[in-house]
């Protein structure tokens, strides 16, 4: 063998070396081994174990931004609902319903019945949600909410929205019924709390449908059509393996959803763990791709510039004695559309990732984390007793988060942290 064979062959094997690492980084979402409770994704209710949050003791808390998305609620449509209704009694029809079907066909009916009249409204659940957060906060802070203290809310024109908003402060009033409470809401906040109903650039963003081809190169790759088969039946006619694997992910938000609407469910009925996770990750990447910055584009991030801008207004005249307003907390009550792309261009840990490797985006950003309902950042603004320096602190669903990069831990100075915001800003807002 000459030398120029030798150095081929050695040339091939680093390369199927490399090869093998490149396969082995890739993750089959199938793979994932996400709780039934995780796998509700952006649909599970707040987490109801939130942890006390304790402050130095030098630290005197003087402001506090608030955006919340609503709280649990029914179905935002009867759609899904009905699809998969309308599936499940054609089976039926034909002789083809499974056991199962007709289980699932019950819950469906069961979801029609007790959100009639109620599509999307906020529940009895999400309510609640606001409520303890609400008193959380208060409790927190008393010192900050304390007798004449102003605090200011604004919602979207959602009722839920504005429900949730109107539990939150109700839940204050009672705890201290002498503070001034302002409210306002409609379509007049829209470009802080709805965004995508606004921003032009991400209207084109959807109407080119750019997201599109990586989610449907995934989806059809990804999404199992075993569960959705168990319920309508072996020989069910779908027309097609594209409407088959729309009824899956249909199957999959409507059980997904019944948690929110307090409907108790046992989804391992319906699911398989592999089954659960693989759907779960075909609704987180097509969020993920919609509402977050990715390599497919910034614009889903940069449509919240408008409320980071916002952010930065109120806490500058709450460190500005000259203009201050008086207001303590100022809290914006919107959806998880207005969350997300918040907290991807602020680059908060576990709610920004950049990939070109779509299959990983199930381990690295996770709805269930990032937008549960209820879901909210807080920034809370102090002061130092000693010095009269201003420190941040960024609560991403009641927990404490360290800016990207940043070795000052959780407490960081106004001006760096102000800076940092500045930066995430889009160049045409500056």
């Amino acid at each position: 063998m000459t030398p120029h064979h030798i150095l081929r062959k050695f040339l091939f094997a680093i390369l199927c070396i490399l090869l093998g690492i490149g396969s082995a980084t890739a993750t089959d979402p199938m793979a994932t081994k996400y709780t039934s409770t995780q796998c509700q994704g952006s649909l599970t209710p707040y987490p109801t174990n939130v942890a006390d949050i304790i402050t130095p003791d030098s630290l005197v808390a003087v402001h506090i931004d608030h955006v919340g998305r609503h709280g649990s609620r029914f179905p935002a449509s009867a759609a899904s609902c009905k699809t998969l209704h309308q599936a499940l009694l054609h089976s039926d029809s034909l002789g083809l319903l499974t056991p199962t079907g007709r289980e699932l066909l019950a819950l469906t009916e069961q979801a029609m019945a007790a959100s009639q009249g109620r599509w999307g409204a906020l529940d009895s659940l999400g309510m609640a949600e606001q409520r303890s957060i609400a008193t959380r906060m208060v409790r927190r802070y008393g010192d900050l909410f304390k007798d004449g203290a102003h605090v200011r809310a604004l919602s979207s024109y959602s009722p839920r929205s504005m429900m949730s908003m109107f539990c939150f402060l109700h839940q204050m009033s009672r705890m201290n019924n002498r503070l001034e409470i302002s409210s306002n809401s409609g379509r007049q906040n829209s470009t802080l709390v709805r965004p995508f109903d606004t921003n032009e650039d991400y209207k084109h963003f959807r109407s080119d449908r750019l997201w599109e081809p990586t989610y449907t190169a995934y989806f059809e790759q990804y999404c199992p059509l075993t569960a959705i088969t168990r319920v309508l039946g072996r020989d069910y006619p779908f027309g097609g393996t594209e409407q088959a694997r729309e009824l899956a992910i249909t199957e999959y938000y409507v059980i997904a959803g019944m948690a929110a609407m307090e409907i108790e469910c046992d989804a391992s009925r319906f699911f398989t763990e592999a089954e659960y996770n693989a759907l779960w990750s075909c609704f987180n990447l097509r969020q993920y791709l919609q509402y977050t910055a990715s390599t497919v584009s910034s614009v889903p991030a940069d449509m919240a510039g408008t409320l980071l801008m916002d952010i930065i207004r109120t806490t500058d005249l709450a460190t500005d004695s000259r203009s201050a307003d008086g207001v303590v907390a100022d809290l914006r009550f919107g959806h998880a559309e207005s969350l997300m792309p918040l907290l991807s261009l602020l680059r908060l840990p576990g709610c920004y990732y950049i990939t070109n490797y779509f299959d990983t985006v199930a381990m690295h950003w996770r709805d269930f984390e990032v937008v549960p309902m209820a879901a909210n950042l807080q920034i809370v603004l102090f002061k130092a007793k000693r010095s009269g320096r201003y420190y941040v602190r960024f609560d991403v669903n009641e927990k404490p988060v360290s800016l990207p990069g940043d070795r000052m831990g959780m407490y960081v100075p106004w001006d760096v942290a102000r800076d940092y915001m500045m930066r995430c800003v889009p160049l045409y807002l500056n």
